[in-house]
């Protein structure tokens, strides 16, 4: 199972109540020993890529400086509902396009944004 496959998978769960609330589906890099991360080519190539077939319009990308990731990425969903659309959608061009950035296994974690 892919990794958006697996993660659409958990998200079936989801209660209905919470398909009203904001979602940031965040993706982080931690830092490796030995690993690489292509901060321009993620920046100007992977992340248009995953909003354009996501139909997103906006995201924010973090540069680690101190802490334990190298990098990370927050998409903001309107609702639940949204965000299962998206990881349902073929999702394996994004999966693919990881091995041309970095040799790191992102880490996700689905939020609900506090008022």
């Amino acid at each position: 199972m892919g990794r958006a496959s697996h993660l659409a998978h958990h998200l079936a769960g989801a209660a209905s109540e919470e398909a009203i609330a904001v979602i940031r589906l965040s993706v982080l890099y931690p830092k490796t020993e030995g690993a690489t991360f292509d901060h321009d080519y993620y920046l100007n190539s992977h992340i248009p890529m995953a909003c354009r077939m996501w139909g997103l319009t906006q995201v924010e990308v973090d540069r680690g400086i101190r802490g334990p990731y190298v990098a990370a990425a927050h998409f903001r969903f309107e609702s639940m509902d949204e965000l299962k659309k998206a990881m349902s959608a073929d999702s394996s061009e994004i999966s693919s396009d990881l091995a041309n950035y970095t040799t790191i296994t992102p880490v996700m974690q689905i939020s609900e944004l506090a008022d």
